[in-house]
């Protein structure tokens, strides 16, 4: 019986909740991977741990440093790091107030900082007696790589995020530890269906969002939960500092 692409791998997911983080989970979970899923939420975790005897749940405030670093303190040392957590607010550069702003950047930005400062030493001991460690940060395509409307916010604090991937890459490139960026076009998630349903005119607004994705459809979660495996698994050794797009098209 074939181990898995990810066997006796540990794995950590943030915001493994719903969507692409939940996708991803039992993705990993399917591929041998021992996963903790971690969310804000106890509810969107409590269907979880009943998928897979490999997926462990813990209720996780991203935000929250103490908790962060008392978590890195219980846990084994991981071999993956996935930084799923973020939100998507709206409005251009005069909608956005310092709150929005603030917002945006310590979910989108500075959670990545707290999980990554607190799990990396251990993740980096465990590189050197394994074939290596990874560190996958959610970015997006709305970022530096291309400009949309109303995403002011939103894109700059993915474009950090993509910085930041970078720096920690360069950084680490000769212990052991990779780190990517994952870059998603538009993804028909239970976070998208909330945007759509608080539009003026939903209707419209699901237009608009299909209108920018040359395949015609939006993606689904589980299409881009086979490239968090890939960036997990062995087989992207040679993948580092990276801010991979998976998108339908959007950035042809």
């Amino acid at each position: 019986m074939n181990p898995g692409r990810l066997h006796e791998k540990h794995i950590l997911i943030t915001a493994a909740g719903q969507g692409i983080g939940r996708a991803s989970t039992l993705a990993c979970a399917r591929e041998g991977a021992r996963v903790v899923a971690t969310d804000i939420n106890a509810g969107l975790l409590a269907s979880l741990a009943s998928e897979s005897p490999n997926i462990q749940t813990q209720v996780l405030d991203v935000c929250d440093g103490k908790a962060i670093a008392a978590l890195a303190q219980r846990l084994p040392a991981l071999d993956v790091l996935f930084n799923c957590a973020g939100i998507v607010p709206n409005g251009s550069v005069l909608e956005c107030s310092e709150a929005d702003w603030d917002g945006a950047f310590d979910l989108n930005v500075k959670s990545m900082y707290r999980m990554v400062k607190a799990f990396l030493p251990a993740m980096l001991e465990r590189a050197k007696i394994t074939d290596g460690a990874s560190i996958i940060n959610m970015a997006s395509m709305a970022s530096s790589i291309k400009g949309f409307p109303n995403r002011f916010a939103y894109g700059a604090s993915k474009a950090a995020v993509i910085g930041m991937t970078k720096a920690i890459a360069a950084d680490y490139v000769k212990m052991g530890l990779r780190c990517n960026a994952l870059c998603p076009g538009t993804v028909d998630t239970p976070s998208l269906r909330q945007r759509i349903a608080s539009a003026p005119d939903p209707v419209e607004a699901e237009k608009n969002f299909l209108a920018r994705q040359p395949m015609g459809r939006l993606a689904t979660a589980e299409e881009i939960a086979p490239m968090v495996v890939y960036l997990a698994s062995n087989e992207s050794r040679m993948v580092t500092g990276q801010a991979l797009p998976v998108d339908g098209g959007v950035t042809i």
